[in-house]
């Protein structure tokens, strides 16, 4: 593929025989992966809180591709229980998974708690997709060609882990709140695809982000602000269909490497065709990596087989 090549869906080559699970995937970028993936052969389990969504969702994607194999699991990513669940059902239901993407996110929620007491947007989008990575990756491990794909945000530009106050107990800000999580993806999959090296495993940890699509994570703005806000966005961001290709990427192409970030090739990273981007700074602190990953797991109780 030459420099100048615009990668789109239609290079996402066949994946028959392959195991996919993409975590919030009823709706929003998470469905439109599902939904190319699917047509391309995977078995693709759609992982979400809500199973009657995610049911409407296997019904949309296989009329137009009746052929294809989907599945629904339940899995609510603010309960450790729940995640735990889900887990087990999974690796007693597939002897082997090919590809998880940690896809799901809350964005710029008012203040609250998941169920186990984590500040809402840490807790659902690095927490909990740092204890379903964990709980699941024996069954990549030794699938050559595996990969575990999670989706970060340019928010993650005006985040910083705040380790002596992790869940905003001392003050609260959405934004702050939102960036630090989305930071975390990214601190998370550099360190997780440091340890797959380490092992020899055939399993990579890639990222990837969106840019400004057209997806329904601004229903937590600010009731004043949500309505101009969503006009603007609009008129500004690309479709879903779009902002999934980075994730497919990410997840397909054959010339990816472990620790890459994709998002896309337009302006400010808004639009356009994926490409390899560079996170900032800060992503890439080893040290600030691996005390992450260790307050995780104290966290959440779950530790790597890496």
């Amino acid at each position: 593929m030459t420099a100048e090549t615009k990668w789109t869906a239609a290079d996402v080559p066949s994946q028959e025989g392959r195991v996919a699970i993409i975590t919030g995937s009823n709706t929003g970028i998470g469905y439109e992966a599902a939904k190319v993936l699917a047509e391309r052969g995977a078995h693709v389990v759609l992982a979400v809180r809500d199973t009657a969504k995610g049911r409407a969702a296997v019904e949309r994607i296989t009329a137009a591709a009746p052929h294809a194999e989907l599945t629904v699991r339940e899995l609510d990513l603010t309960s450790l229980d729940s995640i735990r669940r889900a887990s087990d059902e999974l690796r007693a239901d597939f002897s082997r998974i090919d590809l998880l993407i940690n896809n799901a996110g809350v964005m710029m929620t008012p203040k609250g708690t998941t169920k186990d007491g984590f500040e809402l947007q840490f807790g659902t989008n690095h927490l909990g997709h740092f204890a379903l990575t964990g709980q699941l990756l024996d069954s990549l491990l030794p699938v050559e060609g595996s990969r575990v794909v999670t989706i970060s945000s340019g928010g993650h530009r005006f985040g910083k882990v705040n380790f002596d106050d992790l869940q905003s107990e001392r003050g609260y800000n959405r934004v702050t709140a939102y960036g630090q999580s989305k930071l975390a993806n990214l601190l998370f999959t550099y360190e997780l695809n440091r340890r797959l090296t380490a092992k020899g495993a055939p399993t990579i940890a890639v990222a990837a982000h969106p840019g400004g699509s057209s997806t329904e994570l601004t229903r937590n703005l600010w009731p004043a602000v949500r309505q101009p806000v969503e006009l603007l966005w609009g008129l500004m961001a690309q479709s879903a269909e779009m902002g999934a290709l980075p994730t497919l990427r990410a997840a397909v192409d054959p010339d990816v490497r472990g620790g890459q970030y994709f998002g896309p090739d337009g302006l400010g990273e808004q639009r356009g065709h994926p490409k390899l981007v560079q996170s900032n700074g800060r992503s890439h602190d080893e040290a600030v990596q691996r005390r992450l990953w260790t307050v995780s797991e104290q966290l959440t109780g779950v530790t790597f087989p890496v």
